[in-house]
């Protein structure tokens, strides 16, 4: 019986992962309010182990990683333009990303892993090229709003 449980406890354990949220983000052409070039949802708050799938649902996108707004410790990863791609987040913290074809039309976009991270610095989100910064800067807002 004792070993019985034992096994249970221990396949549990191994399960945990499997608790982990899948999150999606479109990358489109215009977004639900008519902005164009955007990601949908363009900020999402997620749980350490959680993924998100960037889906190339309208073609010349992809997803990127900002390697200035990228917590301490965690990887970086860049998609091909108009495929899918899988990121599992480990680390706390804030993570930007962009469409390299359409960051300086302000297609960026922000996830905030777990709680408690301080949102990127103005500085860094000044460094974004041209509509980048404003789009930015409004997803820190909502960031600090969710709060």
């Amino acid at each position: 019986m004792k070993t019985a449980f034992i096994g249970l406890l221990v396949a549990a354990s191994l399960a945990a992962p499997a608790w982990a949220a899948d999150h999606q983000v479109q990358m489109l052409n215009k977004d639900s309010e008519g902005r164009p070039m955007q990601f949908e949802p363009a900020f999402l708050r997620i749980e350490p182990g959680d993924t998100v799938t960037f889906v190339a649902t309208t073609k010349g996108h992809n997803s990127e990683s900002v390697a200035e707004i990228t917590p301490e410790g965690a990887e970086t990863w860049k998609g091909k333009i108009n495929e899918e791609i899988t990121v599992t987040f480990t680390e706390e913290g804030f993570y930007a990303y962009k469409c390299q074809p359409h960051v300086g039309m302000g297609m960026v976009g922000l996830i905030q892993v777990g709680e408690g991270a301080e949102p990127p610095a103005d500085e860094l989100v000044q460094k974004l090229p041209g509509k980048a910064k404003a789009r930015m800067a409004e997803l820190v807002a909502e960031a600090a709003e969710a709060d």
